[in-house]
């Protein structure tokens, strides 16, 4: 490595990444993220920060090895078993007992990695609760920034030294061995919802009755940690329970919560008179009240859930918000540029003919399921959606274009489709999907309702399919009853009864058919009649039948010489009637066949 780096590059190699990829390392500690930074340029071959900028835009692959560097994932089950025995006698006891008169127990591991803290929480409530009160009203949110680790963690599969510190009762009830490897047996893994959260960036999930950060906070500027801070105590509910890291002191943030055990690094949230909020990323000065409204508008649509561009009159791209930026890999400089200049005008759809038709219809267009092969090679499906806006003075002033993610719903519709024919795996499937739309509803709360419709859908899906299996079962009772019925009546004719369908083959063929010819009903099920060898000259009957399935009139008895099943000479008299089948014609005939004595 060269000397010392220069600290104006470094802070734009920080601020490249922050616009390019969406991460923002701007509230981390600098010498500790720097040593990061320097050993992924070791690996490079790199000396600089000037030229691993120009690294990585020329190899977007090396972000990946970036990240996994920086995000330093330490974790272990019940790590500082002291502090979990704490926890496991005095606090989660009296969370439980707290919480009876609410709706369920909310509890939130940040910085989660790959899920030990998480599982070591829902076996501690586990432990705490009875089962089944456990699987109705536990509900523990594990986030962390690294897809890698999360993925690692919904798995819940982990080699056997990692769960040197799970008692061996503990190990048998939650855990399954699989050769070398132990997994988390699904009724705990289904307590336990992971999805990506940025504690810097994201706003915070809320009415949490235990949060646990541990070594987290360490990593980051004390400005962050004070606004992260601000965001775990609006995320608690009053009187909730603050679990960090024995390297957090928090000394110095008596003011919003107190201290229950400092030596564990146990705090409690301090209740305050006013409505709290989360602090924003960046404070700016207080506005005049006359340019609140504005500021409120400009920071919603920077952080909005969904990716929004506005483009203006002249068809230059105005905004763009952060979701957009990083969906679509917009820099700043492509913003105030003509909309025809980047890839977005034209993938994932041609946006410059919806927004003529916007203009000229002057109402939304809407674009339903446009699927989208991202640059990472991921197939998704996007509802776009192009709305005119309109001035004060009713003049067009531009128009805002939507990107709304729905391959997860997508995906949903796909596992319910197939869930007959796999169950197991579809459940797991829809599983991790509602995980992750529930992780997005707490971090989004204004699409909660929409995403919970969404479940009730599902299960609403599930409910109709039952009553369909239900309908069948109960259409198949009756035509067994009905089956019955008639081969009852069938049976206690004297006469031969033969019943043909629309191409003259054998449906019914009753006792005294089989005295006449001496052949058993399941002989000639499914026979073609014209090629029945039972004395009975049947080529003699074929014009009568054609004639009859053709809509002719019935016409007297047909008389005809035969054998009977004991070889004697008889006379068969025959009756013919149609099989009604409605205003199609006949659908069969049913021929009734007597000796004459």
């Amino acid at each position: 490595m060269a000397a010392t780096p220069d600290g104006a590059d470094f802070e734009q190699l920080v601020e490249y990444i922050k616009s390019n990829r969406g991460f923002d390392f701007t509230g981390y500690k600098r010498p500790s993220l720097q040593r990061r930074f320097e050993k992924r340029m070791q690996a490079a071959r790199v000396e600089s920060f000037s030229d691993y900028r120009a690294f990585l835009e020329h190899h977007p692959d090396e972000f990946i090895d970036l990240f996994n560097t920086i995000l330093i994932n330490v974790t272990a089950f019940f790590r500082d078993g002291s502090t979990w025995d704490y926890l496991r006698n005095e606090v989660i006891p009296r969370i439980v007992d707290e919480s009876a008169g609410q709706p369920g127990i909310r509890v939130w591991s940040t910085g989660c990695a790959t899920g030990e803290e998480a599982y070591s929480l829902a076996m501690s409530f586990a432990e705490t609760m009875p089962a089944d009160a456990f699987r109705e009203r536990v509900k523990i949110y594990a986030t962390d920034v690294d897809e890698e680790a999360l993925s690692d963690g919904r798995h819940g599969i982990y080699p056997a030294s990692r769960l040197d510190n799970v008692p061996d009762d503990l190990k048998d009830r939650y855990f399954e061995r699989i050769e070398q490897r132990y997994a988390v047996k699904p009724e705990l893994r289904r307590s336990v919802i992971f999805g990506r959260h940025d504690v810097v960036q994201d706003p915070p999930i809320s009415r949490i009755d235990l949060l646990t950060s541990r070594n987290t906070l360490m990593y980051f500027t004390p400005d962050a940690q004070t606004r992260i801070l601000a965001n775990f105590h609006f995320a608690l509910r009053e009187g909730g329970f603050l679990f960090l890291g024995k390297s957090e002191m928090m000394l110095s943030r008596s003011s919003l919560f107190v201290p229950v055990d400092l030596k564990r690094r146990v705090f409690q949230k301090v209740s305050r008179g006013e409505t709290f909020r989360p602090i924003p990323r960046n404070r700016l000065p207080e506005p005049p009240a006359s340019g609140l409204d504005m500021m409120m508008r400009e920071v919603g649509f920077e952080s909005g859930p969904i990716a929004q561009l506005i483009v203006d009159r002249n068809g230059t791209l105005s905004l763009a918000n952060m979701q957009a930026r990083t969906l679509f890999n917009l820099a700043q400089r492509d913003v105030g540029k003509p909309l025809k200049d980047p890839e977005v005008s034209y993938k994932p759809v041609e946006l410059r003919s919806q927004i003529d038709r916007a203009y000229a219809e002057r109402h939304s267009i809407s674009l339903r399921d446009v699927e989208w092969h991202h640059p990472s090679g991921d197939l998704r499906v996007i509802d776009v959606q192009v709305a005119p806006l309109i001035g004060g003075d009713g003049q067009l002033v531009g128009v805002g274009i939507s990107f709304v993610d729905v391959t997860r719903y997508k995906r949903l519709q796909d596992a319910v489709e197939h869930s007959k024919r796999d169950v197991e795996v579809a459940y797991e499937e829809l599983q991790s999907t509602v995980e992750e739309l529930e992780t997005t509803n707490e971090e989004l709360q204004s699409t909660n309702e929409e995403l919970e419709t969404m479940n009730e859908e599902l299960q609403s899906t599930n409910e109709e399919l039952e009553t369909i299996n239900d309908e069948l079962n109960l259409r198949t009772d009756e035509l067994n009853h009905t089956n019955l019925f008639l081969e009852s009546i069938l049976g206690s004719l004297d006469a031969g009864v033969v019943v043909l369908d629309a191409e003259l083959r054998v449906t019914a063929w009753n006792d005294g058919a089989y005295e006449l010819w001496g052949v058993r009903a399941d002989e000639v099920q499914g026979q073609h009649f014209m090629n029945l060898d039972i004395g009975l000259p049947v080529e003699k009957l074929q014009g009568k039948l054609r004639k009859l399935l053709a809509g002719d009139a019935v016409d007297q008895p047909i008389v005809l010489e035969a054998t009977s099943r004991r070889g004697r000479s008889i006379t068969c008299r025959i009756r013919i009637s149609p099989l009604s089948g409605g205003d199609a014609g006949p659908r069969g005939l049913i021929l009734f066949m007597e000796a004459d004595s």
